[in-house]
């Protein structure tokens, strides 16, 4: 009964309540209750979205009950009417009915179900997604209890890079600025907002990181900064906007975990920075201050000027720098030498004597590098950084 995104119609019944009542094992979710009994607790949890009047869901209605009361005190299990209560399915992207999802130790990032509609597969699965979640624990990955309640009650330590900003703060930091900012306007009170609030403190760490400090998170209180909230028509709860120097307020409408928020932030770096440098290796401190400092280095070794022409190295420099403007926004490091003029780099690669001009992915940080097997050229460079 796979359903690939609603493609699959249910067949319309007579208008039917709920499936499931406070006799079963399976928890009726709801707007009020969802955060409360799934996204803060430390169980793991399986949660069905289904429709009453959907065929599918009606004969899953019976294996999901099973498998309830045989995982009950192992692994919680939950259903959501989504017809009755659509903001919450559509938070959870659901389209078609059912749609099962395992919400495990990263309670923001819910993992498909996939698997078959009988209470035995369902019970497989819990138990496997269970095994898991137990080995992160005993390997000291606890993987996303900070996405629970403990990060939320244990106050900011993990909010250390999303800069808070009022209506006396705002202009001087964020319209004055260079520099790119993502902006979240939240409520206190707001379950949406309490769900993003983890994922926007991890992804502003890594978005620090990752561009120096050019693109910056930050969030505003819009219940206290009503100034604010008014000139930028935040309806509701949160609001993201991507401030720019010299452009209007843009929406952010991507999604809502810190990989989606992150690749954002990342392509609006590369939109607004330069590309990164082409240096020739003239000393060891070049190569080892750009290999340390990135973690990929990209070096190529081009044929002796002599036996090229001045056209010629330029014309492989120039494939060099496309591709540097091409991959910016990975942060890599970007090298070049002259046949021989580095020759215990080229024989700790492999590459010494022949084969120009030639090509490594260097790792410093793990040892490890790759060569370049296809051509010189933008096709193959290209497939061997993708």
């Amino acid at each position: 009964f796979a359903l690939v995104l609603g493609a699959v119609s249910c067949t319309l019944f007579l208008a039917v309540n709920g499936l499931y009542s406070a006799s079963d094992d399976v928890i009726e979710l709801t707007p009020t209750n969802f955060n409360r009994e799934v996204i803060q607790s430390e169980s793991l949890w399986l949660v069905e979205f289904y429709a009453p009047w959907c065929g599918h869901c009606q004969r899953l209605t019976p294996e999901w009950k099973k498998a309830a009361t045989a995982l009950k005190g192992v692994v919680k299990v939950g259903a959501v009417d989504a017809d009755k209560h659509q903001s919450l399915g559509g938070q959870y992207g659901v389209r078609g009915f059912p749609t099962i999802k395992i919400f495990g130790a990263n309670k923001n990032k819910a993992e498909d179900y996939q698997g078959g509609r009988t209470s035995e597969a369902i019970v497989d699965a819990a138990l496997s997604a269970l095994r898991s979640l137990v080995k992160d624990r005993l390997s000291g990955r606890s993987g996303g209890y900070s996405s629970g309640k403990q990060s939320r009650e244990s106050g900011g330590g993990d909010k250390k890079d999303v800069i808070e900003l009022t209506d006396d703060s705002f202009d001087k930091n964020v319209l004055n600025s260079d520099d790119v900012w993502m902006v979240e306007f939240y409520a206190p009170w707001c379950g949406h907002c309490k769900n993003l609030e983890p994922e926007w403190a991890a992804a502003a760490t890594e978005v620090k990181e990752q561009t120096k400090g050019k693109v910056k998170l930050a969030a505003v209180d819009a219940t206290v900064n009503q100034m604010l909230a008014t000139r930028y028509g935040i309806r509701g709860f949160p609001t993201i906007k991507i401030f720019q120097k010299g452009e209007d307020p843009a929406d952010y409408e991507g999604g809502r975990t810190r990989s989606d928020i992150i690749a954002r932030a990342l392509d609006l770096f590369s939109d607004n920075a330069p590309p990164p440098e082409l240096l020739e290796i003239i000393s060891e401190d070049v190569l080892k201050s750009t290999c340390d400092a990135h973690q990929l280095c990209i070096i190529s070794v081009l044929p002796h000027i002599l036996d090229t022409g001045a056209s010629g190295r330029n014309s492989y420099l120039d494939v060099m720098l496309k591709m540097a403007e091409k991959y910016k926004k990975k942060m890599w490091g970007w090298l070049w030498t002259e046949a021989g003029a580095q020759s215990d780099l080229e024989s700790s690669l492999g590459i010494g004597g022949f084969g120009y001009p030639a090509m490594a992915a260097v790792n410093a940080r793990k040892m490890k590098f790759a060569l370049l097997k296809g051509s010189f050229s933008e096709q193959g460079i290209n497939e061997f950084l993708r």
